[in-house]
């Protein structure tokens, strides 16, 4: 029985070290990582031109809509580049995005 019991124990431990260890895995996920952030930041502001444009009547609601699903699918290819590396983002990643970015960009601005 004293056998049985210290078998238990330590399957017990076993696995709650395993669940400590999955915790940690999650926890790798970094979401403000530099290049992630400027990434992100850089399309909250694109957001923000484009509603405010809208706003002022300078782009259609189409133009808008559009602008706006661009910078969507930016977004899930940010999160996807991330995704691969444990939450970094590479720097030739985030040329990429960057120039995807700038080509947006570019459609507000008109």
């Amino acid at each position: 029985m004293n056998t049985r019991n210290i078998l238990i124990g330590a399957m017990s431990l076993a696995l709650a070290a395993g669940a400590a260890a999955t915790a940690s895995a999650h926890s790798t996920w970094d979401h403000n990582h530099a290049r992630r952030n400027e990434v992100n930041q850089r399309l909250e502001n694109q957001n923000h031109r484009i509603a405010t444009q809208r706003r002022e009547g300078e782009l259609t609601g189409r133009q808008a809509h559009r602008l706006h699903m661009a910078d969507r699918r930016l977004r899930m290819h940010e999160r996807r580049f991330a995704a691969r590396h444990g939450g970094h983002v590479t720097r030739a990643e985030q040329a990429r995005l960057n120039r995807r970015e700038n080509k947006i960009s570019r459609h507000i601005g008109r």
